[in-house]
């Protein structure tokens, strides 16, 4: 089950470093609401020496039923986010730090960043986070944990059912 998606753009913004080795560092300052397919192509805000923003629009977010577990986590945090996964790319001969993808799922920004992917995050709005603990409650179920009956140390069946059962959790 998916969900509608939500447009948002992304606002970054290039500050320059006393830095010989990186002259400047490009980070997402926020996370805006709907701005229209007019706004969709990368949008210089503000040029200058000291501080370069670009906004980007037409990003879809949706939440997926798969994803709730990563929900949840995001929303059990102490300051629920956004997760931005951006790269650097060359647009009309400047270089711009480009968002690829926004999300609201800890799991997923997790494989991203472990594909070696650079995310950054951005607190979400308490509207986002009404919605997303919405769909989070409706989807999202842990699932029970089990105990296990421990065998006796007088070895027999017990123990060799418990031996098995590790033997198939561990591929042996």
């Amino acid at each position: 089950m998916e969900t509608e998606a939500i447009r948002v753009g992304v606002i970054m913004q290039r500050t320059p470093l006393s830095n010989r080795w990186q002259p400047f560092q490009w980070l997402p300052i926020e996370v805006v609401g709907d701005v229209g397919s007019s706004h969709d192509a990368p949008h210089c805000l503000r040029n200058d020496p000291l501080d370069t923003s670009w906004l980007f629009g037409g990003i879809e977010v949706k939440l997926f039923s798969s994803e709730a577990e990563g929900y949840f986590l995001n929303i059990s945090a102490p300051e629920p986010c956004w997760f931005i996964m951006w790269r650097i790319e060359e647009l009309d001969g400047v270089e711009l730090a480009v968002p690829k993808s926004v999300t609201l799922s800890y799991n997923e920004a997790a494989r991203l960043m472990d594909g070696g992917e650079r995310v950054d995050t951005l607190p979400a709005s308490a509207d986002i986070i009404e919605r997303l603990t919405e769909f989070t409650n409706n989807y999202y179920h842990p699932e029970p944990k089990r105990k296990h009956k421990k065998p006796s140390f007088e070895g027999g069946e017990g123990v060799d059912k418990m031996a098995r059962a590790e033997g198939d959790t561990h591929g042996g």
